[in-house]
């Protein structure tokens, strides 16, 4: 719906080129610091995403109930404010290589919307900015890597939403991209996949396309 208001231009889940002349899904970086706003206060990026407008003003669908992580900010606990985040398919695909991969600005340049997830349930210890990485790995590859941690708290499983409208639950078969919660951003990022290359292969067939 934005895209259609918007001449076809896509929200970015990072900054990118002004030149693009597209808008950040949502700013704010997560972490457990309960000095910064950003983790518990609504108002500080969440009120100013452009998506508000096209979700009722809700607050309450940006963050999974399943998701408990929460900030002490002056002896109270009080909830995180999100536990999505975008695909950076719909950035500059930083961590996408080797490739080259398409990376998407408008609608109508998504090579296949049915294969091409928007927003993930990212892991609580694993989310920081407000774009989800996956490191590409082809059909048959025996190593890959896990760069950001998707959620596993619905019995190994997560929520993803695509770029054609539908939603679906999604469960992990590997044991390493099923990192326990721990609240308190214990995980470290970019590792080898171990057990879970096949997951990151199926990740990477519904995050986007070669370009060659």
């Amino acid at each position: 719906m934005n895209s259609d208001d918007y001449n076809d231009l896509l929200l970015a889940s990072l900054a990118v080129d002004p030149a693009q002349m597209r808008m950040l899904w949502v700013s704010g970086g997560l972490n457990y610091d309960p000095g910064n706003r950003s983790n518990w206060d609504t108002s500080v990026d969440i009120a100013k995403s452009p998506l508000m407008p096209y979700i009722g003003n809700n607050y309450n669908i940006w963050k999974c109930p399943a998701d408990l992580a929460t900030v002490t900010v002056s002896g109270k606990k009080l909830p995180r404010v999100r536990s999505n985040s975008m695909s950076q398919a719909f950035d500059f695909g930083s961590w996408l290589p080797a490739g080259p991969w398409l990376v998407y600005k408008k609608m109508s340049g998504i090579a296949i919307p049915a294969k091409t997830w928007v927003l993930v349930d990212e892991h609580p210890d694993s989310i920081n900015d407000a774009a989800c990485a996956v490191q590409m790995a082809k059909p048959g590859a025996t190593a890959a890597q896990i760069i950001d941690f998707p959620a596993s708290y619905h019995n190994g499983a997560c929520g993803l939403s695509y770029s054609d409208g539908h939603s679906e639950i999604h469960k992990w078969r590997g044991s390493k991209i099923k990192a326990p919660a721990r609240y308190n951003n214990y995980l470290s990022l970019n590792v080898p996949a171990g057990d879970s290359v096949g997951d990151i292969i199926w990740w990477s067939d519904n995050t986007t396309v070669s370009a060659k």
